[in-house]
């Protein structure tokens, strides 16, 4: 009967380390940094919402606690938020108004008063 071969001490630590990469990638692109690199169809389609008279266009995704919006005032301006794992914050300059975009996909705006 052949002797049964144990795992050398190298393989045991290339296995612990694999298992730690792909833990670490896996908490990347579920969390957020990565969740930009998701493939097109694991987002929701786009939903419209309108915030203080700015038109909304927002979608969440299914795989990862990502959320993105794109946010119009006419052809005037625009402006892009991309929520991967955190609030996302932007200020628009023509008519200022700051926008909070969760990663859920709600997506909150509040006037800014010119001192």
């Amino acid at each position: 009967m052949p002797a049964l071969r144990r795992p050398s001490r190298v393989t045991a630590i290339h296995l612990v380390l694999a298992a730690v990469l792909l833990a670490a990638g896996a908490f990347a692109v579920r969390q957020g940094p990565a969740a930009g690199l998701l493939p097109e169809a694991t987002w929701g389609g786009w939903r419209s919402q309108e915030v203080l008279h700015w038109s909304a266009h927002i979608r969440v995704n299914t795989w990862a606690h990502a959320a993105e919006a794109e946010i119009h005032m006419g052809k005037a301006e625009s402006i892009t938020l991309k929520a991967y794992g955190e609030d996302a914050h932007g200020t628009t300059s023509m008519d200022p108004t700051a926008f909070t975009l969760t990663p859920d996909g709600k997506l909150t705006g509040r006037e800014l008063t010119i001192p």
